[in-house]
């Protein structure tokens, strides 16, 4: 029960930059190799359009263009590793600060469909405090380097104060809602808020 716990005045410990290293790769399977100038994030449920509008489209620019944040915090993976790692991108709440939920907004969703891996589908659901926390990271950098196709180019997730299986790779849509979305590993007897 993630209300026993959390709290967003509970911060993930942070770690001087010169303790980064390189995390595994954990795409179990082939690496999607995408085309990273026709990406493009899909918002669904934006507060600028009602639920039947079409997807507003944002390009990696509009990301950019929110403040810039870096921290250095440690990827804790469910199967027992751990990675300090430098990110750098845009706090998701300055990412729900421009483009807004609409009222009672309860959850986002976040899922990976790259176009030429069908079968690399992956989704997480986050309740709306855990998105909005401060150290929840839309990044786009690792190590102070362009994310790389292993490590969920051209835009990920990063939310230490969770397990690794929320911190998704390869953000291609973005979803506001009342519902709790399907979660991936939720599905297969792992925790929902998989909280740390």
């Amino acid at each position: 029960a993630r209300g026993l716990f959390f709290s967003t005045n509970h911060r993930a410990p942070t770690f001087a930059r010169s303790e980064a290293i390189e995390p595994r790769n954990n795409y179990h399977g082939e690496t999607p190799e995408i085309d990273l100038d026709a990406w493009r994030l899909r918002l669904h449920g934006g507060a600028t359009g009602a639920p039947d509008q079409p997807p507003l489209t944002l390009a990696l620019a509009d990301i950019k263009a929110l403040p810039r944040v870096s921290e250095t915090t440690e990827l804790k993976c469910i199967e027992g590793w751990s990675a300090v790692t430098n990110w750098t991108g845009a706090r998701f709440a300055d990412f729900a600060e421009k483009y807004p939920p609409p009222p009672g907004t309860k959850y986002v969703s976040l899922v990976s469909e790259p176009e030429d891996y069908p079968d690399e589908r992956y989704y997480v659901g986050l309740d709306i405090e855990s998105a909005l926390h401060p150290q929840t990271l839309l990044a786009y950098e690792m190590n102070d380097a362009p994310l790389t196709a292993a490590h969920g180019a051209p835009l990920r997730l990063i939310i230490p104060v969770k397990y690794g299986i929320k911190s998704i790779k390869l953000i291609t849509g973005i979803a506001y809602s009342a519902a709790r979305p399907a979660d991936y590993w939720a599905e297969r007897g792992y925790d929902w808020y998989a909280g740390l």
